[in-house]
């Protein structure tokens, strides 16, 4: 049953994905990434004051879509305040995208560029930003050409009076972190160090700065541009707008789908929706590499919906849903938990050490044949002594994997009746 890890993938960036079109982010799949294609679909953009804006986000409920689910209105204001004491804003487009099993702000940047734009454009008019900065992955050099000649376009255009800058992040799992996408801004080095205070009050060279991943800016132009009645109306059970997932199938041998597939579902729809009848009867790993194990059968009933997903201990985050069909879940949890150790800064004890030790103990409870007693407990240990000490929230995501695990393990129906 149990393959040793070296038989296991080494998890990699996916080098193609696969697109649905979808209700409305992804409303113009197949019909091109052009400037003249995105305005025919959605017309000018729309003129909002700044209250405006704030009030239109807040009563959308409209959350970050990066993993944290941040309200965006909570966002703007802070930048608010914060420009009010004389510092000029700035804001950040972030498709870094570090998670290996996510790829749908990647999906955004090649199919719908312009709509992602098109929100950054709002938040900066409203802000009173002149310098939108864009993030996307080296591992993925498409979503780097498809940002150039969108903003090649924007800039033959013109007329929107701020200053457009490209960025190409290193390949790290902690690059897409926000206080790494600043650092690599101010030309250091692209991994995460300490913050007293978060980047919408101190980010780009001191200045207030809005950060938020390219689908958060994506939902925001579509809100702006079709209004709140109407984006209320594609969500279901109460539910508002829509939420990309990327489905991403795991085996023992592969980690990362060559193809995985980003699809547009209204909020509040069904898990259903994206997962077959043999998906719900599998373990699925939820929210990615950062997220938590659902046990077989758990997501029966759940809904596409950040407090329906948490109600039964588990967490959306990155937005991956991931079924797996395999036959040893704690060789592929090992595996991950090494891949991200070695992911890290390497600038805080939690992660120069306590990860690589918590990456070892898992290997050990990989090779027990009862996944109990002293294997267990090393493992038990470091997740205790790893959690809440780190300088960025990595080693919090790596525990939370590795004790989703274990609390399946000790599920009744248990990995082994599977």
């Amino acid at each position: 049953m149990t393959q040793p890890r070296s038989a296991l993938a080494t998890p990699r960036p996916a080098l193609e994905v696969m697109i649905a079109p979808g209700p409305l982010l992804l409303s113009t799949v197949g019909r091109g990434p052009e400037l003249a294609v995105h305005e025919a679909q959605w017309g000018p953009l729309p003129a909002l004051s700044t209250q405006a804006l704030v009030e239109l986000t807040a009563a959308a409920e409209l959350r970050g879509r990066g993993g944290a689910g941040f309200p965006f209105a909570r966002k703007l204001t802070t930048v608010l305040a914060n420009r009010r004491l004389g510092r000029a804003p700035v804001i950040v487009v972030n498709a870094a995208e570090g998670e290996p099993a996510s790829a749908k702000d990647t999906a955004l940047i090649l199919t719908a560029p312009h709509l992602v734009l098109d929100g950054a454009v709002l938040a900066a008019r409203a802000l009173g930003a002149r310098e939108i900065h864009v993030m996307t992955p080296t591992e993925r050099p498409g979503s780097g050409t498809a940002v150039t000649a969108a903003l090649a376009e924007r800039r033959q255009r013109g007329g929107e009076r701020v200053t457009w800058r490209h960025h190409e992040v290193g390949a790290r799992f902690v690059s897409g972190q926000a206080q790494a996408v600043l650092e690599h801004i101010a030309g250091r080095v692209g991994l995460p160090v300490t913050a007293w205070v978060p980047e919408a009050v101190r980010g780009v060279r001191g200045r207030p700065t809005l950060l938020s991943n390219a689908e958060t800016y994506a939902q925001v132009a579509a809100l702006c541009h079709v209004g709140l009645s109407e984006y209320a109306a594609v969500g279901q059970d109460s539910s508002l707008g829509t939420t990309l997932l990327t489905v991403n199938r795991m085996t023992d041998d592969r980690l990362i789908e060559r193809y995985p597939l980003v699809v547009e579902v209204p909020t509040g729809a069904p898990l259903s929706t994206v997962l077959d009848a043999e998906d719900l009867r599998s373990p699925v790993l939820l929210g990615g590499f950062h997220g938590t194990w659902a046990r077989p059968g758990q997501l029966a009933g759940a809904r596409v919906s950040r407090p329906d997903v948490e109600a039964r201990g588990l967490a959306l985050g990155a937005g991956v849903v991931a079924p797996y069909a395999g036959s040893c879940p704690e060789g592929v949890t090992a595996t991950i938990v090494d891949y991200l150790a070695g992911e890290s800064a390497g600038r805080c004890g939690p992660c120069v050490n306590g990860l690589p030790a918590l990456a070892r103990a898992m290997t050990g409870l990989v090779a027990d044949p009862g996944r109990s007693g002293p294997a267990r407990g090393e493992v038990e240990r470091f997740c205790g002594l790893v959690a809440g000490r780190g300088a960025c929230t990595h080693p919090d995501g790596v525990v939370r994997l590795v004790r989703s695990l274990l609390t399946l393990m000790d599920a009744p129906e248990g990995w082994d009746q599977l």
